[in-house]
């Protein structure tokens, strides 16, 4: 039987600030959702990508129980993010009663893949992970690397849509943030490639991974994502970064004006917090 749902006073570590029980349990009752609405199977064996400091590697450890094995790729450095690194937090989570069932790996998806054998996984993985790609045509190779590896490809990814009013600076900030981005040689932002659903929908389909179902969550008040992404494009050093990275004047202009209508979307929310925005919900066959 898989673990009951993950405790809440377990902490794992955002790069965005220091992690407090109060802030995490909303992180983990997400991740939580996102499982339940892909119907993870107990015993089963994953390959996660992009799994950063393990929020959801944990989650899916619980549900896949003891017999249940993930392996846990993700290529950035092991000293990346803060205030726990990458290295600290997995190798806590290692150290934990759930560590047997997971194996992390620092690889490149697409090298990684390259020496996995045919119907290796039940499952492959995606959960806020695809922004961090630094381009379409990555991830498209990646997609195309996981062909016939996994027999199911499960995706979660922000919808740059909001149900609810308070995402829409979440919403603006996102793709403020991207049209930043994608003006840097290389980028250690959460969003380097700001896809929306139907843009991962047609790089999927164009490799053979054929949509099952679809849903778009509205995530629960207190997951503080938007309210930190927002917040950094509102700080004053963003307006640094325009002047530092993009050489074109126009093109300038259109960011600093992005950040301020991200500015007039907090502003209008007449004090209420600014709130994560809608996150689609797939699984690819």
């Amino acid at each position: 039987m898989p673990d009951p749902t993950p405790n809440p006073t377990i902490a794992l570590k955002s790069q965005h600030g220091v992690a407090k029980s109060s802030t995490q349990h909303p992180q983990n009752n997400h991740r939580t959702n996102l499982i339940n609405a892909w119907s993870i199977s107990p015993n089963s064996k994953i390959l996660e990508i992009g799994c950063g400091q393990g929020d959801c590697t944990e989650v899916l450890a619980r549900a896949v129980g003891p017999a249940g094995r993930i392996d846990a790729i993700d290529p950035a450095p092991l000293d990346y993010g803060s205030p726990e690194t990458l290295g600290e937090a997995q190798a806590r989570l290692s150290q934990s009663h759930i560590g047997p069932r997971i194996t992390w790996h620092q690889a490149s998806p697409v090298e990684f893949l390259a020496s996995v054998e045919k119907g290796a996984y039940d499952v492959s993985v995606l959960c806020h992970s695809i922004w961090y790609f630094a381009s379409p045509a990555v991830v498209l190779d990646t997609f195309c690397a996981l062909k016939g590896k996994a027999e199911k490809l499960c995706i979660a990814e922000y919808a740059l849509s909001a149900t609810e009013a308070g995402a829409v600076p979440h919403v603006l900030a996102a793709l403020t943030r991207a049209s930043l981005e994608v003006h840097k040689t290389v980028s250690e932002e959460n969003i380097r490639t700001a896809l929306a659903p139907d843009a991962i929908r047609c790089i999927a389909n164009e490799v053979g991974w054929k949509l099952v179902c679809e849903k778009r969550i509205v995530p629960e008040e207190g997951l503080e994502d938007g309210k930190w992404e927002t917040n950094t494009v509102v700080d004053e050093s963003f307006l640094e970064e325009v002047e530092k990275n993009i050489k074109e004047e126009k093109i300038r202009v259109l960011v600093r004006s992005m950040r301020e209508a991200v500015k007039d979307a907090v502003m209008a929310l007449g004090g209420k917090g600014v709130r994560t925005m809608d996150v689609w919900v797939a699984e690819f066959e």
